[in-house]
């Protein structure tokens, strides 16, 4: 045992890459099969390392997929098919199965005896006289909440549909969409440059074709007048652009006091600059900024918060918090604002 152990020391202080530089390229491929043969179960190695390769056959041609494909489909097509065991022949033995349906009885003490001109009533009834029936009764499990209160509300018999209409479901009414602005923006814009005395509303809802300049000339304009006092531009495609021209309106505009700029692409850099506008205004009461094609940001909510901690002239406020710190605060400021507008009115 200790020659043993003394050998097996000896060999474990040989050079391995020593070793393998010696051997010859026949003995390097018969101890790469060697190793590939010494653990075929072994999950850690590749698929094409658990057995012997035999792939080393140099090949005849280049290989040509298409006249591959067509040999192996002719010798499908050419190889015989299997024979049935037992042919088909398309005789049927045996009874078909019919399933049994067999009726409940009515148990005795359900059986209920009624007058003979009730009985007579009762089989002559139609389905809407029995929804009513049911109705009055207080069967409501019969029939919609619809047919049920039409039949206690009315004397007299106002449901058609029948007692087996509880699962469908009331009719659809579709309701018409809303018929397209019929603002002319082209005018609008001459009348706020022009002050107009009886333009005091300007509402350029769902115009999606409105320029970008002519918003911005728009904004511009409405910087020196003194008429407009609410401005909707809402669903107007309108970007940080139009939020900077906004910005700079409501710096020097005294007489707006409605500003509405909802569903549009401002973005939080534009938003940021028309909030820090409002900040220097005096006049405006309301102001709606929600739902813009991308979230804002805490950073813009916080600021939002100060701005109505700092504006007491803002008492309506239209936009949806993320976070609940600026949410209390908003929701205290409007309070706080809207009770000195009050104490305002009284004085």
């Amino acid at each position: 045992m200790t020659s043993y152990r003394m050998e097996l020391e000896k060999y474990r202080d040989i050079d391995e890459e020593k070793l393998l530089r010696e051997l010859s390229p026949e003995e390097l491929d018969q101890l790469d099969l060697e190793l590939q043969e010494m653990d075929p179960e072994n999950m850690m190695l590749p698929a094409g390392l658990r057995q012997r390769d035999q792939t080393k056959k140099s090949p005849t041609g280049p290989l040509d997929r298409d006249a591959l494909m067509q040999h192996l489909e002719k010798q499908a097509l050419e190889a015989e098919e299997r024979e049935d065991l037992v042919p088909f022949t398309g005789e049927k033995r045996g009874k078909p199965f019919i399933p049994k349906t067999p009726q409940q009885e009515i148990p005795k003490e359900e059986h209920v005896t009624l007058e003979p001109e009730l009985e007579e009533a009762l089989a002559n009834a139609t389905d809407a006289e029995m929804c009513d029936i049911a109705a009055i009764l207080g069967m409501y499990t019969l029939m919609s909440n619809k047919q049920y209160y039409e039949a206690i509300c009315s004397g007299n018999i106002t449901s058609t549909e029948g007692i087996n209409s509880v699962v469908k479901p009331d009719k659809y009414k579709p309701v018409p969409d809303e018929p397209p602005n019929p603002t002319n923006v082209e005018e609008t814009l001459q009348k706020i440059r022009s002050n107009d005395k009886d333009l005091e509303e300007v509402n350029l809802n769902n115009i999606k074709n409105i320029p970008i300049p002519t918003l911005k000339e728009i904004c511009e304009a409405m910087k020196t007048n003194t008429h407009v006092k609410k401005l909707s531009l809402v669903a107007t495609r309108s970007s940080d652009a139009v939020a900077m021209a906004v910005a700079e309106m409501v710096k020097e505009n005294k007489t707006l006091r409605s500003l509405n700029i909802e569903s549009n692409f401002i973005t939080s850099a534009g938003m940021m600059a028309v909030i820090k506008g409002v900040q220097q205004n005096t006049t405006l009461a309301e102001l709606k900024v929600d739902n813009q094609c991308q979230r804002l940001g805490d950073s813009v909510e916080m600021e939002m918060a100060a701005m109505l901690e700092k504006c007491p002239s803002i008492i309506r406020f239209g936009y949806h918090f993320t976070q609940q710190g600026p949410r209390a605060r908003a929701s205290i400021a409007i309070t706080k604002n809207n009770e000195l507008r009050r104490k305002q009115r009284k004085t």
